[in-house]
């Protein structure tokens, strides 16, 4: 019994640190009001974390040396900085929402313990929500995942038809560059548009409300005094804090764009920034199945590309459930039945009409 508890308590402790190391992680990747949050979350979990080092102790048990940041915490950090903190706070919501009732009915844990976990999930749903924190608009995380996952699960499917039709190295090498480059321009084309409408469209909410601000600043100020008092301060302090901002009509414009509108004027998202991401994501997965036909043919080169193929499908599978807070093995191997399944249908048609 000694020996289990012991194992759970260090299970804990790590568990903590690598919350910890995470929080710290996404913090230096936010500003202002976000790093601080983040910065006090990482400073509960290390306070949790040094309670579980007191329980080793007082078993008369070693405490381990933290370890360095594992691969979870270093890849959503990194993503935090590539792209936007906004881009993994609901996975980071979902793996806290999962852990909220981690210390409800456990007794070695404190009650403090227990309130701090369930207060998390809420905390970061409150980031998440807030107005000018809203979804990443930059939209370049979102192409490169289903880009990747585009162009690995469609030109694998269609290499696996030519494959499965007969057809010479030489025509499944091109039909697959071909596919390559159509899905590539394709993907990069509809991301542009899309990403270029939605800036359109963000921009001239923004116009309207400056010229709104210009011709009725009285009404505006009344509005940004009922939103601040909707958010708690009473009227006396609402109706000061917007005189305040209203003073500056860049800064009254900025406010009412993301307390109003709820967006950031300095993040409208890129079209040029998307389109790329897309595009090259798409070429990353539709190139995998083409390689091994660049350096042999036959038996050897089909081979070798469903080998790529299936080891890419599991490792983007995986890499989707890691970001999930999901088992990176299940997602894994779910990615690679669905996209395997593909190319077998696509193949066994070919097979068929070469029969």
């Amino acid at each position: 019994m000694r020996s289990q508890e012991a194992d759970r308590f260090r299970d804990l402790l790590a568990a903590e640190r690598r919350s910890a190391d995470l929080y710290d992680g996404l913090a230096q990747a936010a500003t202002g009001e976000r790093r601080e949050i983040l910065t006090e979350l990482a400073t509960v979990e290390r306070r949790h974390a040094a309670h579980w080092a007191k329980r080793l102790t007082e078993l008369g048990e070693p405490v381990p040396e933290p370890a360095s940041p594992g691969p979870r915490t270093r890849l959503l950090s990194w993503l935090a900085r590539r792209f936007s903190i906004n881009a993994v706070l609901p996975y980071l919501e979902r793996a806290e929402r999962a852990d909220a009732g981690l210390y409800q009915d456990d007794p070695d844990a404190t009650a403090a313990m227990a309130v701090d976990e369930r207060s998390h999930a809420r905390v970061l749903t409150q980031l998440r929500r807030e107005p000018w924190h809203r979804g990443d608009r930059s939209g370049a995380l979102r192409a490169a995942v289903f880009g990747v996952n585009d162009g690995l699960v469609s030109n694998t499917s269609l290499v696996m038809g030519f494959a499965g039709s007969g057809a010479g190295a030489t025509v499944i090498l091109f039909a697959g560059l071909a596919g390559l480059l159509a899905g590539a321009l394709s993907m990069a084309a509809g991301e542009y548009i899309s990403m270029r409408s939605q800036r359109e469209a963000y921009e001239r909410e923004i116009a309207l409300e400056a010229r709104e601000l210009r011709d009725d600043p009285e009404a505006e100020a009344e509005e940004l005094a009922l939103i601040y008092r909707a958010k708690g301060l009473d009227r006396d302090e609402a109706e000061r804090v917007a005189a305040t901002i209203m003073k500056d009509r860049d800064a009254a414009l900025d406010t009412m764009a993301r307390e109003e509108l709820g967006l950031d004027p300095d993040e409208l998202g890129s079209p040029i920034s998307a389109a790329a991401s897309s595009l090259v994501s798409f070429a990353l997965g539709a190139v995998v199945v083409v390689l091994p036909y660049l350096f042999a043919s036959g038996t050897a080169a089909l081979v070798a590309a469903v080998s790529f193929a299936g080891l890419a499908l599991f490792a983007v599978g995986a890499m989707i459930g890691v970001l999930n807070g999901r088992g990176a093995l299940r997602a894994g191997v779910r990615q690679l039945l669905v996209g395997g399944g593909a190319a077998l249908v696509v193949f066994t048609v070919g097979h068929a009409r070469y029969l």
